[in-house]
């Protein structure tokens, strides 16, 4: 009998390890471990919805999270060359203050808007040549600045897409960077879902509201 007791005792944590370990990985979502700022519906293998009618959607059959790094375009081969000017590029989101005061034209580029893939930030093949425009017309205006707005869906929670829009912000003002820009002459900011191009809840929405807009500024006009 003793002998028995002796045996179980010393297999005793070995038992707990297991049990615990089975427990976890029970718990765990199929479609894997939680994005931070995120609600606990919303994993790495999809998102599920806020605030569309009829709750939560399939999270099934979404592309995975990721955006490269935000330098790559689309993964065509472009080796990225952070560009980092004197004391960091940074996100600024709507600092440098000393553009507060320009005159601001948004239907200058309005045909250069970027448009994103869900929940990515990386710049799509398609979309480098609108950026190629905007940094022509920056280096042969001097005086010229741009404020690039980051815009997404409505899906996911308010912090995460406001996030989301910096990056995405900030991928732009790095392509615009290595084309020749002064990152000093860019400021960005993030509306996230705030500013949605159409108000609609479906995908032909989603997919015109996951955007970078560019604004043209230029110094004020004198009497």
């Amino acid at each position: 009998m003793k002998k028995n007791i002796t045996i179980f005792a010393r297999l005793l944590p070995v038992i707990l390890v297991i049990a615990v370990g089975t427990t976890a990985c029970s718990r765990k979502s199929r479609f894997g471990s939680v994005l931070p700022g995120r609600t606990s519906d919303v994993t790495d293998g999809g998102i599920a919805g806020r605030g569309t009618p009829g709750g939560n959607r399939n999270i099934d059959n979404v592309p995975p999270i990721g955006g490269n790094n935000g330098l790559n375009p689309g993964g065509i081969g472009v080796n990225p060359i952070p560009v980092v000017p004197e004391g960091g590029l940074g996100t600024d989101s709507g600092k440098r203050t000393e553009f507060d005061g320009m005159d601001r034209h948004p239907e200058t580029f309005e045909t250069q808007t970027v448009y994103f893939d869900l929940d990515k930030w990386n710049i799509r093949p398609s979309e480098i040549e609108k950026i190629k425009t905007v940094a022509t017309h920056l280096k042969a205006n001097a005086s010229h600045k741009l404020e690039v707005e980051g815009h997404c869906d409505e899906r996911g929670t308010e912090e995460y897409n406001r996030s989301l829009g910096e990056k995405r912000a900030q991928s732009i003002r790095e392509f615009l960077a290595r084309e020749g820009v002064s990152p000093d002459n860019v400021r960005t900011v993030s509306y996230g879902e705030d500013k949605p191009a159409d108000p609609s809840h479906n995908e032909g929405a989603w997919s015109k509201n996951r955007r970078g807009v560019f604004i043209l500024l230029t110094p004020p006009k004198t009497l």
